[in-house]
């Protein structure tokens, strides 16, 4: 643990912006210690051949059914990282926002979803939510549609801090005149647990006599209230467990988990610590099975004691994201952004497992390339809340360009797709699609663009 007086004058002037802007203690903390490794030199890379794959963990789908598993869900809470504005498709506001399919946003099904499991199993089941200070207020806002949603002593909602964004040539916090909100970015979500330890609600949550949270991605609506993994995780007794699931076409990115050769323990992996000649190998689904659903349970109460012993500073590994200032601007000064994985406690917990889930609880929408997927026929929507695949396997959704920015796909593609026969839909170029348009086989439109027509059959 790094005290901030060690820093270098860099490091001190990025703590006296935090201390200024109210940041709180422990995740200014968190911050000092990992300047420290990045002045000295520390990448975060995980290099391909210190690790060894995953590849024997126990499935969801062996597990059946115990008497233990609704009570085991009766005392587990639910939390939904939220702080995303969806920017790499274009979005100015939360991506939970965004309709995700038959009129309902993310957000909607999310609690639908809850609301569903509260009356079909009998619990309590809050629901909270990590914001980013972008996030908050739309958000917040949408959720006063259901006043039934809050636990009585519960809030609704954290707020994940911010760390001021690093010069890559000096170190020093970046400052941005033109628009000072660019010197600030999230610290990534591992920062949820100094957020839970210093907001009060971990101790709130324990007081209120739960004892196991369950988290995930807003954008991932497959991760629904499982009394079945609730179970599961309480009769393992781990403090800590990770979701994984089998690797598909789709899957070029995300974390994976891996086992350190120097020790064997558990590790997580993320793209971003992942070498430039070890993209291959990692994204090779023979040598590497699974991926990571970002779907995580974890014991309160140990991790109260972790958080105690540590003083909030888990040792999460440092990631170093390179960006500039103004992401919009490639010409802004280069920037570093100190991150963590709230994954990477898998790490971090003696005892901590893994459990292979089926593909139904990993439906994350990074892309309008799985928009597109999620709003089609191959997806139904169910009472519960929760789309499940129709069309198994799911076919591969490829958009050009001219789709990626939520504006373009909704001009272009503004009505859901009949995929549910297709193996592979491939665009090339800004074609429009009309209504009831069916894909059937594989399918390819080429470059120059052009009309689909209502109610047409494209059959590869």
């Amino acid at each position: 643990m790094t005290s901030v007086d060690e820093l270098s004058a860099g490091g001190r002037r990025a703590v006296a912006k935090m201390r200024a802007a109210g940041v709180t203690p422990t995740a200014i903390e968190v911050f000092a210690d990992y300047y420290r490794q990045l002045a000295a030199g520390a990448t975060g890379m995980i290099p391909e051949d210190t690790v060894t794959p995953l590849t024997d963990v126990p499935r969801a789908d062996d597990l059946g059914g115990h008497p233990g598993d609704i009570e085991a869900l009766a005392v587990t809470a639910l939390i939904r990282l939220n702080g995303g504005l969806g920017t790499s498709m274009g979005l100015a506001r939360a991506k939970s926002l965004l309709v995700a399919r038959d009129g309902a946003t993310f957000l909607d099904l999310i609690v639908r979803q809850v609301l569903w499991a509260r009356i079909r199993y009998g619990v309590r089941l809050p629901l909270l939510f990590l914001h980013s200070f972008s996030t908050r207020d739309d958000c917040l806002a949408a959720l006063a549609a259901y006043p039934g949603l809050p636990v009585a002593g519960l809030p609704l909602d954290m707020l994940q801090s911010q760390e001021p964004k690093l010069r890559q040539d000096d170190l020093e916090p970046v400052a941005w005149p033109a628009d000072p909100r660019l010197e600030w970015c999230p610290p990534g979500h591992g920062d949820l647990y100094p957020t839970l330890l210093d907001s009060g609600v971990l101790d709130a949550l324990l007081g209120a006599g739960f004892r196991y949270a369950c988290v995930s991605n807003s954008d991932n609506l497959g991760a629904d209230p499982s009394p079945a993994l609730a179970g599961w995780f309480a009769r393992s007794g781990a403090p800590f467990a990770s979701e994984i699931t089998a690797r598909t076409p789709m899957d070029h990115k995300g974390g994976q988990l891996v086992r350190r050769r120097a020790d064997a323990c558990l590790v997580l992996r993320e793209t971003a610590q992942t070498l430039p000649d070890d993209l291959a190998a990692a994204s090779d689904a023979a040598r590497h099975p699974f991926v990571t659903t970002n779907n995580l349970w974890f014991d309160l109460g140990a991790l109260r004691e972790m958080l105690a012993r540590t003083r909030g500073v888990l040792g999460l590994p440092l990631i170093r994201n390179g960006k500039t200032v103004d992401p919009l601007d490639a010409s802004s000064p280069a920037v570093w952004q100190l991150e963590s994985a709230m994954g990477a406690a898998v790490g971090v917990f003696d005892g901590a497992a893994a459990i292979e889930v089926p593909r139904s609880r990993f439906a994350p929408v990074k892309t309008t390339n799985e928009l597109a997927l999620l709003r089609s026929d191959a997806y139904a929507l169910g009472q519960d809340g929760v789309p499940r695949a129709v069309a198994t396997p799911l076919p591969v959704v490829s958009l050009s360009a001219d789709y990626r920015l939520i504006d373009g796909f909704e001009t272009l593609m503004p009505h859901p797709l009949g995929l549910r026969q297709a193996r592979s839909l491939t665009v090339q170029g800004p074609w429009r699609f009309g209504a009831g348009v069916t894909v059937r086989g594989d399918v390819v439109l080429g470059p120059d663009g052009g009309c689909v027509p209502d109610g047409a059959v494209l059959d590869g």
